[in-house]
């Protein structure tokens, strides 16, 4: 069995200048060295390969065959060469590596589109990987080491993690088009929109809105009628642009345009009350998690 090559830097080097010269005492002046330690570097190359590089004419440096197909690969090995420390350095401080991202539906509508750009424009050599999950998705994936960082609503508390709101905003009532509630000139109130059918969010796959919306209906007194219960608020709003009701949506997913969908403020709600995290491993040793955090986040309160 062959012993595998052991050659240096400095000898691909010199056997490059000297191949790309095609002179020995133009290559040396090109290295700033003298011709001997050049012969040597390519003599020691040589014996280290077992074959013969170059041959010397009266008039020029000649490539052997050996030669010639040894030289475009010394070329690549010496630019991976150039490039790797600026990489390593790259890698430390964040501005390359690695970067799995989950986000929900609606995030994506919101936050997500600023984390693309902000990466894009400062992060250019982190490789993102984007997927999409629900939130007690994104959870189980941080915890499995899966993603990075989500973005994700009713994040639960827990020492291995770290979280900080990013995004707020109101809900909206989503309603099929010519519906009673969309042709009141005004605002409905809560009350009057548990009067009618409601599609909701599924207690499981979607807690965080299921409960919220719970909530709001309970804090005044409403007793809704729940038709159905989807995991999605996209899924929501087909069953809405179907006309089998009207549904609370965050006001970001009014940006969705169904054929039969039409979107109204709702009487005596709270601003701000459909929040969306940034949450993270707080033990991670990921860099590039480290300068988008430092690049999208809000100062600490």
């Amino acid at each position: 069995m062959t012993s595998p090559a052991r050659f240096t830097l400095e000898q691909l080097r010199g056997f490059v200048a000297v191949a790309e010269e095609a002179h020995f005492g133009r290559a040396a002046a090109r290295l700033r060295i003298t011709q001997p330690p050049l012969s040597r570097q390519v003599q020691k190359l040589e014996r280290s390969l077992e074959v013969e590089l170059l041959v010397r004419t009266p008039r020029a440096v000649l490539l052997t065959p050996a030669g010639e197909a040894f030289l475009p690969e010394a070329r690549r090995m010496l630019s991976l060469a150039d490039a790797a420390p600026a990489a390593a350095r790259n890698a430390a401080l964040g501005t390359a590596g690695r970067l799995r991202v989950g986000f929900t539906a609606i995030s994506a509508l919101t936050v997500l589109g600023t984390w693309i750009r902000v990466i894009g424009e400062e992060l250019p050599e982190v490789e993102l990987t984007l997927t999409e999950l629900v939130t007690r998705e994104q959870i189980d994936a941080l915890l499995a080491g899966e993603i990075h960082v989500g973005l994700a609503r009713g994040v639960p508390a827990s020492e291995l993690l770290s979280a900080r709101r990013v995004h707020a905003e109101s809900l909206v009532l989503a309603c099929p088009r010519g519906h009673a509630l969309a042709g009141l000139g005004r605002p409905p109130q809560l009350a009057e929109i548990a009067a009618h059918d409601i599609v909701t969010y599924a207690p499981v796959a979607a807690r965080y809105l299921h409960e919220l919306v719970i909530s709001t209906f309970h804090g005044v007194g409403a007793q809704p009628r729940y038709v159905q219960q989807v995991g999605q608020v996209h899924s929501l709003l087909a069953l809405v642009d179907a006309g089998l009701g009207v549904g609370l949506v965050p006001r970001s997913a009014s940006a969705l345009h169904l054929p039969n969908l039409t979107f109204t403020e709702v009487d005596g709600l709270c601003p701000d009350i459909v929040e969306t995290h940034c949450v993270w491993r707080t033990e991670h040793d990921n860099p590039a998690l480290d300068a988008l955090l430092r690049l999208t986040l809000p100062p600490a309160p």
